[in-house]
């Protein structure tokens, strides 16, 4: 077949240079410095407890010292996060992205025990624990709460109280201690009528009496189900390197690069853009692989890949979708949403398989494919700077424009 035509500028000329040259075209987490997150998880490196400025005078340095030695003598992977919670923050308000974000930052803690400020009350906690709740963190933390001796503590006390229950280790029971009476059989009344004339009889007041004593009871069961942290707890979930089989990912990626040359070879199609496309696909799919250094260079080989075989059929390029952005290993996206990267305010619009967009549904951050930082650390391949990841700038071709790709891409 014919290749002499004139090539047309397509994604993978962005692509090609972005990898050669680590020229950056958009990104979803720019040069920005390290995202909130991250500055909790460094700081948690050196010291048990990370307190934001909003709450210096509450938990001022000594009361640290103190809250640190008390963990050390426990034994246990305690960390403390002490910072405001409000909706559109970093962390949308929510106690449990918190918590999750922190614990992904901390890849190198296989255990880990975290108390955070809560996101419905300032002056109440939560507790999560991994891998598994061993010391019942979720309810030893929630009790300290409950305490009669806590009801006027403030939060450096509240804190250290529970961190002792934590370290107790019989936090169901505690819980259910401290919350046994919130929620008892009221008393009856006498059903006697009252002498004297005009009174009203007391059987007369007690069904709208009871009635009002059982919605008491309902609301307060209801507010303890809702402030009792659920089991499981919403995390991300990294797709790091090492719990990937990136040999068989990098086979996987060769046998794709030769099944799309031959399928080039022997395609009936006779549109010739569309064809030059599916060869230009083809020739830096191999590029890529040939140079590939881990995983996201990998996906990179197979979100080629799929750029041209969407070209082979020529599909529209507004029905055609990238590879899901958090993951490329999950396969072809399902449909395209909006999203929020954390520490900004803006949404992007990506590309996103079925479980993705579920985990994105439930509030949860998606599983996400992950590389290394300029220093080392393991992140979401989208927080490394646009400059350095070819893959980051373009989301896998989530973050390209229509016009700026293929007739059978989004890139």
């Amino acid at each position: 077949m014919s290749t002499d035509v004139r090539r047309t500028p397509t994604v993978l000329a962005v692509l090609l240079l972005a990898v050669l040259t680590g020229t950056p075209t958009h990104a979803a987490d720019g040069d920005a410095g390290p995202s909130p997150g991250q500055r909790i998880a460094d700081a948690l490196r050196t010291s048990p407890i990370y307190v934001d400025e909003a709450y210096a005078d509450a938990v001022p340095p000594s009361r640290r010292r103190q809250l640190a030695d008390r963990i050390a003598r426990t034994g246990l992977p305690i960390k403390v996060v002490l910072t405001p919670l409000t909706k559109g923050d970093a962390f949308d308000g929510d106690s449990d992205v918190l918590a999750g974000t922190v614990r992904d930052r901390l890849p190198e803690q296989r255990e880990l025990i975290l108390i955070t400020t809560d996101d419905d009350f300032s002056d109440s906690l939560q507790g999560y624990e991994w891998p598994a709740d061993t010391h019942q963190t979720r309810d030893a933390v929630a009790a300290a709460g409950f305490l009669d001796e806590m009801r006027d503590a403030g939060l450096a006390d509240l804190t250290a109280k529970a961190v002792d229950l934590v370290a107790e280790g019989k936090g169901e029971q505690r819980y259910e201690e401290a919350t046994r009476d919130l929620d008892g059989p009221a008393e009856q009344p006498s059903t006697k009528p009252a002498s004297g004339s005009g009174t009203t009889p007391r059987v007369l007041l007690w069904p709208a009496v009871a009635a009002a004593l059982a919605l008491l009871a309902f609301a307060t069961r209801s507010l303890l189900r809702s402030r009792r942290p659920a089991a499981n707890v919403p995390h991300v979930v990294f797709a790091t390197a090492g719990a990937a089989d990136e040999a068989a990912v990098r086979r996987r990626a060769e046998a794709e690069v030769l099944a799309l040359g031959e399928a080039t070879q022997s395609a009936e199609i006779t549109t010739t853009p569309a064809l030059q496309d599916a060869l230009d696909a083809y020739a830096a799919a191999g590029k890529v692989l040939d140079e590939a250094r881990g995983l996201p260079d990998l996906a990179g080989v197979l979100a080629l890949v799929r750029e041209g075989r969407n070209a082979l059929t020529d599909t529209p390029a507004h029905a055609a979708l990238p590879l899901c952005f958090f993951n490329p290993l999950h396969g072809q996206a399902v449909r395209r949403t909006g999203w929020r990267p954390l520490g900004r305010r803006e949404r992007l619009d990506v590309a996103v398989c079925q479980d993705c967009e579920q985990a994105l549904r439930n509030r949860r951050a998606p599983e996400a494919l992950t590389d290394t930082d300029e220093d080392g650390r393991t992140v979401p391949y989208f927080e490394v700077p646009a400059g350095r990841s070819a893959w980051a700038a373009t989301g896998y071709g989530s973050l390209m424009p229509p016009s700026a790709g293929l007739r059978g891409g989004v890139y």
